[in-house]
């Protein structure tokens, strides 16, 4: 029975692999120095030899982003952590039923542990990371030694012992620090995207042009898809300009694959539900009287300022039965080029005039098509250029500008109504990031930020799912930092940042239920806390000559003091990469408490004294997956006997232990 590896994944043997499958004769294998295990190896004499055309080494110069710290940052990203996720259910709101998470803990560790359980699967990523402006804390990820020492030994720790550190202008690595934090993290987190899934960074002016150069160095230059400019107020004790903008980058890890799947992004127009609303009403008053319709139409959107985003659907002045639509719509090939095929008038049957560019429909047949359906009108003569007509309901909505304004007073005021005091600076404006989420995202996608904040992320996901009736899902990550209890916060009863963050989430879920929700939503506003923690199974590396009877006494039992049953199951979770959200049951069978994970997909008992009938009992419900603690059976020829009957009675199920 084999035992379960209780580490993170080891990223760079799984890309040395991948290059296996290319150029297998340039892998081979070599024993690690520390564990002396054989572990996968590139002979990198050999590859050059396979690429002896196409290699760039030494100082022959290239393009690229460069800094202190670099290739230790790629390390980082690639190294293995003996770290586990802890859960604590009585933190979590509807611990059992709830499909998202929050998990506190240092989010370079989170993302590591979550290799495996979400590779590919989330569709949007958004951050907002320090903005290194001098006074911010950035991570420090120096795990050569303990932490505890490191700052001590460094002085950059302070009373409440933060694991964080203060990145100073005068800092001779001042950008460096926060490249390389930055770095590793964004390496990590561009493979838990699916294929056609997006990130959204933002960020300010001081970092901006680098991370831009990280982004296209991880994600590729040719996957950006706009620099979005958000303008948030304006400073008029300025020196010399009032900037008040930041910035978010959006990438796509695909953006080919978007266009060969035809991905087109829309949002709905700014008044469209308003505008429904306004037309039926005028269908009841005038019937199917189009020039009253169409006259109290233009009636109202007239009266709109110009300044009003709804003054656009003005623009859609005629009114039929299909609706208020507009009928000048170009038809020529877009940049010219198209073809110039003989399209005959209706009415006169003589060729019509084509359009300089050509048509924009490839063939007559589409051309006709669009016709039959309403969507092109002819002149009264050929000598007039047909054009396009568009129906305001039938249309696919806006493609989202690329400069936006949003007041950043605004989302403090929400979030102090929200949470009664102003417990968190510079929270961002939840309306904002639910309208990115609409953008972005489909009902069933999940969304991850792991530097959760004021989790106005976790607020906009469940936001959006009420309109629209979605089951979005969010995770949240969030380094626990603790907070001075002199602090406003400090005042209002919160011990940390994760607090604060939690406690927004419980409050947004409770306020938003109370308002109108989708009849189609599932009004999960809960949220399942896992938290960072050191591995469940002891250290047990000893030499031989350091050995003594107590040691191999306490090696019996591999488990740490103090660790639940639920403990190991998460870690079991996290090592065979199995959905962090998914129903867990607990059932007494004979005598012995037994997780189910999803019904059926993972089946663990951790209690000691497990019988053979009991092993028997699980091997009959054919789970996928069953674990079992090393030193839990009640002897050994139980132990040896595990594989034989699940052979027996369930052939296809995976037996591991720990």
């Amino acid at each position: 029975m084999d035992k379960l590896k209780m580490h993170s994944s080891d990223l760079s043997q799984e890309k040395i692999a991948k290059i296996r499958d290319l150029f297998p004769g340039c892998v081979t294998e070599a024993r690690d120095e520390v564990t002396q295990q054989l572990r996968l190896a590139v002979d990198f004499d050999q590859l050059r030899q396979e690429l002896s055309d196409s290699i760039v080494e030494g100082s022959q110069e290239r393009y690229r982003l460069d800094w202190p710290g670099k290739r230790e940052a790629l390390l980082l990203a690639n190294a293995p952590i003996a770290k586990t996720l802890r859960p604590a259910p009585a933190e979590s709101l509807d611990y059992d039923e709830t499909r998202n998470l929050f998990i506190e803990g240092d989010n370079l560790e989170v993302l590591k542990l979550l290799q495996e359980n979400y590779l590919g699967s989330i569709k949007l990523i958004y951050i907002d990371p320090p903005y290194n402006t001098g006074s911010d804390f950035i991570y420090d990820d120096d795990f050569c030694e303990a932490a505890s020492d490191y700052f001590s030994r460094t002085m950059q720790i302070d009373a409440s012992k933060n694991r964080m550190i203060s990145n100073p202008e005068t800092s001779g690595r001042f950008h460096s620090d926060w490249l390389t934090m930055i770095y590793s993290r964004l390496r990590l987190a561009r493979n838990l995207l699916c294929d056609d899934g997006f990130i959204v960074v933002s960020i300010d002016d001081v970092e901006a042009a680098n991370l831009k150069k990280i982004l296209d160095d991880i994600f590729g230059e040719s996957n950006e898809l706009a620099v979005l400019c958000w303008d948030k107020n304006r400073k008029n004790d300025a020196r010399f300009f009032s900037v008040g903008h930041e910035y978010m980058f959006v990438y796509a890890k695909s953006r080919s694959l978007l266009s060969e799947r035809q991905v087109k992004l829309r949002e709905p127009r700014d008044g469209i539900d308003e505008a429904l609303q306004l037309f039926n009403s005028l269908k009841k008053r005038h019937g199917e009287n189009w020039d009253g319709i169409q006259s109290d139409w233009r009636a109202f959107y007239r009266n709109i300022p110009a300044s009003d985003p709804r003054k656009k659907i003005g623009r859609f002045a005629k009114v039929g039965p299909k609706g208020p639509y507009r009928d000048d719509g170009d038809l020529s090939w877009p940049g010219g080029g198209g073809p110039k095929y003989e399209v005959l008038h209706p009415v006169t049957g003589k060729p019509s005039k084509v359009p300089a560019g050509g048509w924009c429909y490839s063939k007559p047949e589409r051309f006709w098509e669009e016709f039959d359906a309403g969507r092109v009108v002819f002149g009264p003569d050929e000598k007039t250029l047909p054009r396009q007509c568009r129906y305001l309901f039938e249309s696919e909505g806006q493609v989202m500008p690329s400069v936006f304004y949003s007041y950043a007073q605004t989302a403090t005021v929400d979030f102090v109504e929200l949470m009664g005091d102003r417990v968190f600076d510079n929270p961002k404006n939840w309306k904002d990031l639910k309208r990115i989420v609409r953008y972005l995202t489909g009902r069933d996608d999940i969304i991850l930020d792991f530097f959760a904040g004021s989790a106005s992320t976790a607020h906009a996901v469940m936001a959006q799912n009420s309109e629209d009736g979605g089951s979005r899902r969010f995770i949240m990550a969030q380094i626990s930092e603790d907070i001075d209890c002199d602090s406003v916060a400090g005042r209002n009863g919160f011990g940390s940042i994760p607090d604060i963050s939690r406690e927004r989430i419980r409050r947004a879920g409770k306020k938003i239920l109370e308002g109108e929700c989708h009849t189609d939503w599932n009004r999960d506003v809960g949220f399942r806390v896992l938290k960072v923690d050191t591995s469940n199974m002891k250290e047990v590396y000893y030499r031989p000559d350091e050995l003594k009877q107590a040691d191999l006494l306490d090696m019996v039992d591999n488990v740490k003091e103090g660790r639940t049953a639920e403990d190991l199951l998460f870690q079991v979770l996290v090592d065979w990469g199995v959905d962090l959200t998914l129903p867990i049951r607990r059932e007494t069978v004979q005598g012995k408490t037994v997780f189910f994970v999803d019904d059926n997909a993972l089946v663990a008992c951790f209690d000691e004294g497990v019988t053979e009938d009991l092993v028997k009992d699980l091997a009959k419900r054919e789970a996928l997956r069953v674990v079992f603690r090393d030193s839990g059976f009640v002897s050994d020829a139980v132990k040896i006997n595990v594989e034989q009957i699940f052979r027996q009675l369930s052939p296809t199920t995976d037996i591991k232990a720990i």
